[in-house]
């Protein structure tokens, strides 16, 4: 009975380890893909400041509300399509952050179930 006991202990402790390291594994692609996504938006911010200044700038120029017209709409459409285009890249790098995180956590109770 002893040995028995010996042996289920020793069990415990490499699941506890398994689960340990299984969930250091997840919280580091957590925190790899926290950074990409805050860097993704850090860019597209900057980019859109740069192209509303951008309008502004082509906007203090004009010499006719057409022309006026015609850079707003040009600038609406761009930042629409920029958004749209951003918010499914977003999209994409938090199911792919949930899908990574989660690989160590299935891997480990994949080899607990064999």
């Amino acid at each position: 009975m002893p040995e028995e006991l010996r042996h289920i202990g020793e069990e415990y402790q490499k699941l506890s380890k398994d689960g340990f390291d299984a969930a250091a594994r997840s919280f580091g692609e957590l925190n790899k893909g926290f950074q990409a996504i805050a860097s993704e938006v850090t860019d597209y911010s900057k980019k859109s400041f740069d192209e509303v200044i951008y309008a502004w700038e082509q906007l203090l120029g004009v010499k006719s509300m057409d022309r006026a017209f015609e850079i707003q709409a040009q600038y609406a459409k761009k930042a629409y399509d920029n958004y749209i285009a951003e918010v499914s890249k977003l999209g994409e790098m938090y199911v792919s952050l949930a899908r990574n995180a989660y690989k160590p956590v299935e891997q480990a109770g994949a080899r607990k179930v064999v």
